[in-house]
């Protein structure tokens, strides 16, 4: 082997073994994963009803009374609290006493004015239990919600009933129903 070949050996051998002692570059990541999150806050608690009810009925007048019955139209209560398990709230009500044109008579008293739930439209996890006051004389629950998990809502079309006295006299009367929520 002459010298020039030796060199040229020398200088083979030497570049692979440079060769073989240089770091690779790593391949590139094809796929990556991040983390994220959204934040849901608690709404509220409301309750809405109609506006007007309308008449909610009509009776022949009669010396021994009677009662009147109507559906007052849909009330609805929303829970977007995000309430705790167990927690709760109560839909109440009150009414003013119907009152009648001023030639007619006497005013029927709140107290002769009764409440009744019927069936309830509900959405969520709750346990709904109508209360169904006879006397809205002052604020009475007319529907309490318990173990409730996250949110819900009650929706239902209450029945009054208004108890006419005897000797009420003709004409159409008035009153105002008042719901709220807690």
């Amino acid at each position: 082997m002459s010298l020039m070949d030796t060199r040229l050996l020398f200088v083979a051998t030497a570049t692979g073994l440079l060769a073989l002692s240089v770091p690779l570059t790593a391949s590139a990541d094809t796929t990556g994963a991040s983390a994220a999150t959204i934040t849901v806050t608690g709404g509220s608690l409301s309750i809405t009803v109609p506006t007007d009810a309308g008449n909610l009925g009509t009776r022949a007048n009669s010396v021994g009374g009677g009662t009147i019955s109507g559906a007052l139209g849909t009330v609805q209560v929303s829970d977007a609290r995000n309430a705790a398990a167990g927690s709760g709230w109560v839909a109440s009500v009150i009414s003013t006493a119907f009152t009648p044109p001023a030639i007619v008579g006497p005013a029927i008293a709140a107290s002769a004015v009764a409440y009744t739930v019927g069936p309830i439209t509900q959405v969520g996890t709750a346990t709904y239990t109508p209360n169904n006051p006879s006397n809205l004389s002052g604020v009475a629950p007319a529907l309490t919600a318990t173990g409730i998990t996250g949110d819900n809502s009650a929706t239902w079309n209450p029945t009054i009933t208004v108890t006419i006295p005897g000797g009420a006299g003709a004409g159409v009367y008035s009153a105002t129903i008042t719901h709220s929520v807690v």
